[in-house]
């Protein structure tokens, strides 16, 4: 290096740095100590500047690290002189190389610019108060170049640039900001919070909220959702430096002002200095940025600020409460002399019923008539910030900065009638603002907008969504409609956008630039920033209306009310950030919040959670007879023949019982009568049930914490060896076909023959248990079992043969049978109940009359290929392995150990993306996916899309 001469150090090692403007060196010198060697023009008056700020944040007590300046030189290098400046260096990760992102992660960015403005608040200096390029209040003074700006990026410019005319920002607090907090200037430390922040080069006087802005251009570039980044660095900011009111209004325009200096700066920069690409760094994300933000209203990123910064969302809010409280308003509908009730759509309401009943108009018409009709109600009620269900299919899905996610929580008061042309009635005074047919797919179909003006200082709208095509006849804009005048009437489905007949209404404080689309359901994120824009629309009815259903409790407060009642031995999935589910169809659960996430690990529900046709089969079954198979019952002996004719011959003989855990601990009483003798044979990391016997045949159970150690009657096989160590005395055997719990591991071909064959001669039987592989899920074969070529003498079958339902099955051979029936009854009151019967016999039609072992074949071939497209990108992927949809994913770290800690990670990170994975295997290395039999084709590519982002995050890493 050409300036290592003219250091007084001796230099072991140096590393050229990017830059904008300065060369930028880490050396290493003796015993490994780092610095930082900045190369520039000399210029006193910076240098004094940044020895003076840099000295004064030393002296303050900073959550992070800033560089120390230890001295500076004047050179002359080829003739031209040059300053020689040596930092100390900070050592961390550069915000840029972080992955992912996480809102825990925005919300420091900005805490630390926080702690900047607090730490340079009584800091001044001459210098700062120089004309500088980069402070963003300079697009609001002065013109921009954007002479070098594509067509399209002019118009981009001219709409902010019109808008920052309309500033003032001279009233704003004004500090030395360090004015660059960007990505490649923070440094984050192992708990993915800021730990330093480099390069002083760009600090100036200014607005303090530049500050933030500046932060807020460079962290919503590629987001997503720039509004759910904002509002974590917002908070962050908030938390350590408290925002004015009058900062937060100008907040959108000022990340609006930084983004264009950047994108003019690189158009200038790649014209001056065409192959410097460091120049353009940021140029395609603050044009996509800048997009993101025109397409944006300024007042709906308003009110997101200000519920960041601890505001109300909407600065009339108040002002209308305090109306609404001495208003009196004219009744909306004829409430007197009827029965009005609540109605309950929330995510977990069993009045709604399963998704069936609300995926078609039809359905959806149907099942709200029937519940007013059964309660003799003439209007239902409800809906205000009710989190609903019925907007979360594919349609409605969008993406955000934390995967897939759908609008559910309500923003209007529904009105439910029984029939169409129920009169609405205009509540106060107003005037038309809009009305027509709302181009929404699944939006309000025929709507009309009022605007109010009460007072002076006080301006709101309400909307009336669902209406009858006759309502908007005669009207036009700006006609003023009188409170107490009818207004419309209630649509029927074939007008009012596809629902069952009922008024929408709603309160606006702000139409933000919209018309008849305006959105009647908020992400649940933003549901406290659109509450506040729409307040409840109750404080416009004189009218006591019934109160709604509670709203789901939060998880933190239901899980501390599990373990005061609950045992501690009860495990709750996703430690301390749980599930609270309240629904579940086909491959989908859905949380409180209404988020809907791919299952793909829940093999119980073997054809679908909440199968329509399983759900209806009990619902018939359950409503006319559950009794004991003591008496005669036809459903019970169809089931049984039709189990059976799925089994190879000659197991022939059923035993029900209510689940795999009872249906195992069966099977081993059997082998006990048959031979005689408790000794078992089991594989290695079996599981078998959590009865007492099985425990005593599941090493996973009595081998791992809590466990006792293998018992004297139990012999384990290694299920990996082709010719296991067999032992020579009478013993059965009992082996899950693909074992589950020791990683969805396969036995090697003709394993099982070799087990059987040794077995038999020594005078035991085989016992299948086929809890998890069985009833099509491995796809060449209805059993797992049959994957081997042999013929087990007992099978056991658990909760999938019921679909989540408490239904298991026991087939046996008729020699086992005889072998058992030893005069001493077996009796099980609930086991082959009609209930039950009804619910297994739908499994067994829906897998047959859906296709859904051929399914299982096609889409586990698809997936596993998929994941082997995905090994080849990501090493830690050690194995791909399974059938069908029963699959194993192993993750071994660059040494071949289990690669246990990244395996959780994904795990983890993958639930906060919408996707339910679970971990095992001995050492927890392998992911297991084994979802509903109905999981798609579509699934299972975002599946691998998205287990494909969160490998290439930081904690997947070895």
């Amino acid at each position: 290096m050409q300036y290592a001469r003219y250091l007084d150090l001796e230099l072991s090692g140096w590393e050229s740095l990017p830059g904008e403007v300065h060369d930028n060196y880490r050396l290493t010198g003796p015993e490994g100590v780092r610095y930082l060697l900045k190369v520039s023009t000399p210029d006193p008056d910076a240098l004094a500047f940044q020895t003076a700020l840099l000295d004064h944040l030393g002296r303050q007590a900073l959550p992070f690290a800033v560089p120390r300046l230890l001295d500076a030189r004047t050179v002359t290098v080829a003739g031209n002189p040059r300053q020689l400046c040596r930092y100390t260096y900070l050592s961390g990760r550069l915000l840029a190389t972080v992955k992912p992102r996480t809102p825990a992660l925005f919300r420091s960015w900005g805490a630390s610019c926080g702690h900047l403005c607090r730490a340079l608040g009584d800091f001044d200096h001459p210098y700062a108060h120089r004309q500088y390029r980069w402070d963003p209040q300079r697009a609001f003074r002065e013109p921009l170049n954007t002479s070098h700006l594509l067509q399209n990026e002019k118009i981009l410019a001219e709409y902010f640039v019109s808008r920052f005319r309309h500033h003032d920002l001279s009233g704003l607090r004004h500090s030395v900001n360090y004015n660059d907090a960007h990505e490649h200037n923070l440094l984050v430390g192992p708990d993915h919070t800021i730990s330093g922040v480099i390069d002083f080069d760009d600090a100036v006087y200014t607005a303090t909220v530049c500050e933030l802005a500046i932060a807020a251009a460079y962290a919503g570039m590629g987001a997503k959702d720039p509004l759910g980044v904002w509002r974590e660095l917002v908070a962050g900011f908030h938390s350590v430096f408290p925002l004015r009111e009058e900062e937060v209004a100008v907040l959108y325009d000022l990340i609006a002002a930084r983004l264009l200096l950047t994108l003019t700066t690189a158009a200038q920069n790649r014209h001056d200095h065409p192959d410097n690409s460091y120049l353009t760094i940021s140029e395609r994300g603050a044009k996509g940025l800048l997009r993101q933000l025109h397409a944006l209203h300024p007042d709906l990123a308003r009110a997101h600020f200000r519920a960041a910064a601890g505001l109300t969302p909407h600065p009339a809010q108040l002002a209308f409460t305090h109306w609404a409280n001495t208003a009196l308003p004219e009744p909306l509908m004829q409430f007197t002399g009827q029965n009005l009730i609540p109605l309950d759509l929330g995510v977990g309401s069993t009045v709604l019923g399963g998704n069936a009943s609300f995926t078609s108009p039809l359905a959806f018409t149907t099942r709200v008539r029937r519940h007013l009709t059964d309660q003799a109600a003439g209007m239902a009620v409800g809906g205000y910030g009710e989190t609903r269900p019925v907007y979360t299919t594919d349609d409605f899905q969008s993406e955000g900065n934390q995967g897939p996610r759908w609008r559910t929580v309500h923003l209007g008061l529904d009105f439910w009638t029984p029939a169409a042309d129920t009169p609405v009635v205009c509540p106060v005074d107003g005037t038309v603002q809009a009305y027509g047919q709302d181009p929404t797919a699944g939006g309000y179909g025929n709507t009309i907008i009022l605007r109010h003006e009460p007072t002076p200082d006080l301006t709101f709208y309400t909307l009336y969504g669902h209406l009858s095509a006759c309502s908007l006849a005669g009207l036009r804009a700006g006609s003023q409609v009188e409170a107490g005048q009818l207004l419309a009437t209630v649509g029927g489905q074939e007008e009012n956008g596809g629902w069952p007949p009922h008024l929408h209404f709603q309160v606006l404080l702000d139409l933000l630039g919209k018309d008849l689309d305006y959105p009647g359901v908020a992400y649940p994120e933003e549901a406290a920033v659109w509450l506040g824009i729409c307040p409840d629309p109750r404080s416009l009815i004189p009218y006591p209306l019934p109160e709604e259903a509670p709203r789901p409790i939060l998880p933190s407060a239901l899980l501390e009310r599990r373990r005061r009642v609950l045992g501690r031995s009860l495990s709750v999935s996703y430690g301390q950030q749980p599930l609270q589910i309240l629904r579940g169809a086909g491959q989908y659960l859905y949380d409180h919040t209404g988020r809907r996430y791919l299952d793909t690990v829940n093999n119980v529900a073997h054809v679908g959670h909440e199968h329509p046709r399983v759900v209806a089969a009990a619902r018939r079954q359950l409503s006319v007879l559950n009794t004991n198979s003591r008496y005669l019952h036809p459903a019970i002996v169809t089931l049984a023949e039709r189990l059976v004719a799925t089994l190879p011959a000659p197991l022939s003989v059923v035993h029900f019982v209510n689940s795999g855990s009872e249906a195992n601990e069966l099977a081993l009483r059997m082998a006990e009568a048959y031979t005689g003798s408790r000794d078992m044979l089991a594989l290695e990391m079996g599981y078998h049930g959590n009865t007492t016997r099985t425990i005593e045949v599941s090493q996973y159970k009595f081998d791992r914490k809590g466990g006792r150690g293998r018992p004297a009657c139990t012999a384990l096989l290694a299920p990996t060896l082709a010719e296991p160590d067999l032992p020579d005395h009478r013993a059965s055997f009992i082996h899950e076909s693909i074992l589950s719990c020791a990683g969805q591991l396969p036995l090697p071909p003709g394993y099982l023959d070799r087990v059987y064959r040794h077995v038999r001669q020594q005078g035991g039987i085989c016992i299948a248990d086929e809890v998890q592989t069985g009833l099509g899920r491995v796809g060449t074969h209805y059993w797992a079992f049959e994957q081997q070529g042999v013929v087990p003498d007992v099978v056991t079958l658990g909760k999938p043969f019921g679909n989540g339902h408490p239904l298991g099955a026991v087939v046996c051979t008729p020699a086992v049978a005889e072998a058992f029936a030893n005069g001493m009854e077996y009796f099980n009151t609930f086991g082959g109940n009609p209930v039950s019967c009804a619910v297994g016999l739908a499994v067994l039609e829906a897998v047959r009359d859906e296709g859904l072992q051929q399914h299982a074949l096609a889409i586990g071939d698809y997936l596993k290929a998929l994941f082997g497209e995905l090994q080849s990108v990501y090493p830690i992927i050690a194995d791909v392995r399974g059938s069908g949809l029963f699959l194993g994913v192993e993750l071994l770290g660059k040494d071949a150990s289990p690669a246990a800690p990244p395996a959780a990670y994904v795990m983890h990170r993958m639930r906060e993306l919408g996707f339910l994975m679970s971990t095992d295997g001995p050492y927890e290395n392998v992911l297991k996916v084994k979802p509903p039999l109905c999981f798609s084709r579509d699934n299972a590519e975002m599946l691998a899309d998205y287990l494909g982002r969160t490998l290439g995050e930081d904690h997947a890493q070895i």
